[in-house]
């Protein structure tokens, strides 16, 4: 039951920190229900006719089930935005789970239009951001179970289990698609690939540590 509490807490609090943080445009009504069948297109979704609208259009369950981390980073992201809750819709906010298998990392990326705050459910993480050019430089801290840590917009960030077992936080983001881009994926996964000679140039690389990059992505 304790636990069920603390996931009460850690979701409330998760909202709580992305109201006041929001960064998307303030809705102009009560609400927008996002429409995924509309044809319009629009700087987010279209607004479902009010008259239909549900609760349903507000609802959304599965955080209370474990991600599969089986996979090469060891990490699940189960996102909660606009996509998946319509009812998020122009509200500014979106949130997520994060399960960590032992040792898993949610690797280095960045959220273009939205802080994060990350709370921790279960387990232990390093995480860490790093500033903008020219410094660089890590802020990194090692959270344990109730422990809150804020990632800035855009900036490169990552976490880490740092335990045996699996571990699991509660992320709430200040828009409801704060988009993600994760580097190495993008750097070396890019479609068409980006020359291998602006990569090795850019990392300080032989050609064939690129192409073996590129070749895993």
């Amino acid at each position: 039951m304790a636990s069920h509490h603390f996931l009460l807490l850690a979701v409330l609090l998760a909202m709580a920190c992305s109201l006041a943080m929001a960064s998307d445009h303030s809705p102009l009504q009560d609400f927008c229900v996002a429409d995924p069948n509309s044809p319009v297109l629009v700087n987010g979704l279209a607004c479902k006719d009010p008259k239909l609208v549900q609760a349903n259009d507000f609802f959304f369950s599965g955080l209370h089930l474990a991600g599969n981390t089986s996979n090469a980073v060891g990490s699940k992201v189960t996102p909660v935005t606009a996509t998946q809750l319509p009812g998020l819709n122009t509200l500014g906010i979106a949130m997520a789970r994060v399960d960590y298998a032992p040792w898993g990392i949610n690797p280095p990326h960045t959220h273009p239009r939205a802080s994060e705050t990350l709370t921790v459910l279960e387990g232990s993480l390093y995480v860490g951001f790093v500033t903008s050019n020219p410094e660089n430089r890590l802020i990194s801290k090692v959270l344990h179970k109730g422990d809150v840590f804020v990632f800035p917009q855009g900036l490169v960030h990552f976490q880490k289990n740092t335990g045996y077992g699996n571990a699991v936080a509660i992320a709430a983001l200040s828009s409801q698609n704060p988009g993600v881009i994760t580097i190495a994926n993008a750097v070396f996964g890019s479609k068409p690939d980006i020359a291998s000679d602006v990569l090795a140039k850019a990392f300080q690389a032989d050609n064939d540590v690129i192409a073996r990059l590129q070749s895993q992505f």
